[in-house]
């Protein structure tokens, strides 16, 4: 997969169309760069935006961007609900596919060295590029704002990271840097501002101060009033979406409110949201509610309907779903072709996609079955008494399905490692040594995926067994086909491993994986047998 990072520049503007759609142009007119959300802001006077590219792409887009802005906006004339230092405010490098976080930080340096000698305006480094701990949190940076950066700009603590320490009163200050991905999250609250602004204070992990800490880590967050939604919003940035969940945020804030005796109407997502994010509030909602819920498009569903999400403006979860932007963004991936592509790239005359990426796509069949027999199966009056049981049966079906639909190109990745080793240079003995040590690795990887496939299909028989007594007679040969499926995929891993082992180096490596595949196979033949004759014996 290529390198993506995701760029996150938020402009001081959200008023000016023009503006705003010129800086948009910037972006998306540079190449590499993939421009997935504008969200401009009325009352803020702010717009977000996220694209996302390799490392050098998003820092050139960037540099664009800003270029763009430095004629356009004029900090001196700026007002605003948002807190903000400079045209181009903020900044942040987001590590998205193939990259580390430091990565993300070469990124903000080069982008805020570059900036600084382009336009000849301040910048500060801030998150995980900060020098120094002082300049870690962005609101540290940014206090006092705009309208502090002339006094602000003399002081040696504040000296910028890069740029001049002067006051640029067109510009004022840029903040760059590297950090996790940042949910900016608003909750609706029919209110004040200030009564928006007291809640934000018992909520945010910095409180009211030192003596008077918030109840939830690593979120940020301020009460303001949207005149344009005539509505008050405790607004929040969830630095950690993992340690404090959306729906952690939006309960703390609902239970103030209630103590307040304020109405809570709904939230609102600003600019893109991990996946996960989504799918964590979800499973939350269906274990307290007692809820049966696999497709991963009802999950996302439900937590927009939870949350409000679309109490201002639709939610679409195609357009602000950062997995699901840059997985239209991506080209190549097997499972993403047709089913008749799929069957003529493997009949191509290229060593990939192969028999291990066919045994992972039969495995993704034979579990999509099993699902199908129990979903025929549940919520039909005639076995209303099995609900229980194909609740407890489906899911197991449902993930593998799309856990097997990753090992597609998984296993087409990983024998392209192994060619590409074999193309490495091997004039000298230092490079002989190279090439053979990133062969034996490949032919590892390559091992380990159908090695890998054989294990999760496995893991399936239990429930299979038990799906073909259990459930809807009318589907027993799909119970049947699934059991061959399975089974013909554990065939294709063994044999994928055989091949693979024959050349590989470590003996101890090769008895070990040779003993387990054989294992995993007589597994899945004795298996299959187990499930065929249950369903023979089902009249």
């Amino acid at each position: 997969m290529a390198q993506l990072v995701e760029c996150v520049p938020n402009f001081s503007e959200g008023r000016n169309q023009q503006v705003i759609d010129a800086i948009s142009a910037a972006i998306s007119g540079t190449s590499g760069c993939s421009l997935l959300d504008v969200d401009p802001g009325v009352s803020t006077n702010r717009t977000v935006y996220t694209f996302v590219g390799s490392p050098d792409a998003v820092v050139q887009g960037a540099l664009n961007a800003a270029r763009c802005a430095f004629s356009l906006i004029n900090m001196s004339k700026h007002s605003g609900e948002h807190p903000r230092t400079g045209a181009l405010d903020v900044c942040p490098f987001i590590p998205v596919q193939n990259v580390s976080m430091d990565d993300c930080v070469h990124s903000a340096n080069v982008f805020g060295q570059k900036l600084a000698e382009m336009l000849h305006v301040p910048v500060y480094l801030y998150g995980a590029a900060a020098r120094s701990e002082a300049r870690r949190s962005l609101p540290s940076v940014r206090a006092g704002e705009y309208e502090a950066l002339p006094d602000k700009l003399k002081q040696a603590e504040w000296a910028p990271d890069f740029g001049p320490a002067q006051f640029v009163p067109s510009w004022g200050a840029t903040v760059t840097g590297a950090r996790k991905f940042l949910i900016a999250y608003n909750v609706n609250v029919i209110s004040t501002k200030e009564q928006a602004h007291r809640i934000a204070l018992n909520v945010r992990e910095q409180g009211r101060g030192r003596e008077q800490p918030g109840r939830l880590q690593q979120v940020q967050a301020m009460g303001w009033y949207l005149d344009e939604s005539n509505i008050a919003q405790v607004s929040t940035n969830i630095l950690d979406h993992e340690l404090t969940p959306l729906h952690r945020v939006y309960q703390e804030v609902c239970r103030d409110a209630q103590e307040l005796k304020l109405p809570v109407v709904g939230s609102q997502i600003v600019g893109l949201i991990p996946l996960k994010a989504l799918l964590d509030a979800a499973d939350v909602f269906i274990a307290s509610e007692g809820l049966f819920i696999v497709e991963e498009e009802h999950k996302v569903r439900l937590v927009i309907s939870k949350l409000g999400l679309e109490s201002l403006g639709p939610f679409n979860p195609k357009e602000r779903i950062i997995e699901y932007m840059v997985r239209s963004q991506e080209d190549g991936q097997l499972v993403s072709l047709s089913l008749q592509q799929f069957v003529h790239s493997v009949g191509a005359r290229t060593a990939a996609p192969g028999g291990g990426s066919v045994s992972a796509a039969v495995a993704a069949l034979g579990a999509a079955l099993g699902a199908m027999v129990g979903q025929m199966t549940y919520g039909k009056r005639q076995f209303e008494n099995l609900d229980g049981v194909m609740r407890r049966l489906i899911p197991p079906f449902h993930e593998a399905m799309n856990e097997l639909l990753l090992m597609v190109d998984a296993d087409s990745t990983a024998f392209s490692s192994y060619m590409a080793a074999l193309k490495m240079p091997k004039k000298t003995d230092e490079e002989i040594k190279r090439r053979e040590a990133a062969m034996q690795e490949g032919l590892q990887g390559a091992v380990g995926i159908p090695l890998a496939l054989a294990e999760r299909v496995n893991v399936l028989w239990p429930s299979l067994k038990e799906m073909v007594v259990y459930g809807n007679i009318a589907c027993k040969s799909d119970a049947q086909v699934a059991a061959k499926a399975l089974e013909m995929a554990v065939f294709g891993a063994y044999y994928n491993v055989m091949i693979n082992l024959k050349d590989i180096m470590d003996e101890d490596f090769k008895m070990a994986t040779l003993k387990r595949a054989a294992a995993l196979l007589q597994e899945a033949k004795e298996s299959a047998a187990a499930v065929l004759l249950a369903a023979d014996e089902r009249k």
